[in-house]
């Protein structure tokens, strides 16, 4: 499983020109699965998302998290996470990314935990054709890996 985490002053998410979903400070999170995924690397990924510290204290150091700021989340499933570009060729496969059978389940686990912790969790729709857009902050973006 896979996450790229971009701290945002807000974000949201179209599909068919409507907005789906919408946060204001927080994590625009993409999130994409794997075919070897499990809920234990769902498990392990929402403790270090929501756990985090990639806000500013006081002091103007990252060292807050998602709570300590009362953020918000936007997640978005990508399975172009796992595009692997390394044969020869420019198309990348996408043969590691998990079919929709083992992904959907597991994606909606992931969102599921992550609103028992965190208030406001937004999603997109899964599989839709979306358009994401974002005010980064800072910029700060991490990508994390099960």
């Amino acid at each position: 499983m896979r996450l790229v985490v971009q701290r945002v002053m807000e974000s949201n998410v179209k599909v068919d020109n409507k907005i789906v979903g919408q946060i204001n400070k927080g994590f625009l999170v993409l999130l994409g699965i794997k075919s070897t995924d499990t809920k234990k690397d769902a498990d392990y990924l929402v403790r270090k998302l929501i756990n985090l510290r990639i806000f500013s204290d006081e002091n103007d150091k990252m060292n807050l998290a998602l709570k300590d700021v009362s953020g918000e989340l936007l997640i978005i499933s990508q399975f172009t996470l796992y595009g692997d570009c390394k044969k020869s060729g420019n198309r990348p496969s996408f043969s590691d990314s998990a079919k929709p059978d083992i992904a959907i389940p597991l994606y909606e686990y992931f969102v599921d935990e992550c609103k028992k912790q965190i208030p406001v969790v937004q999603t997109g729709i899964f599989g839709a054709d979306m358009k994401v857009s974002l005010l980064n902050d800072g910029p700060v973006t991490i990508i994390l890996d099960s």
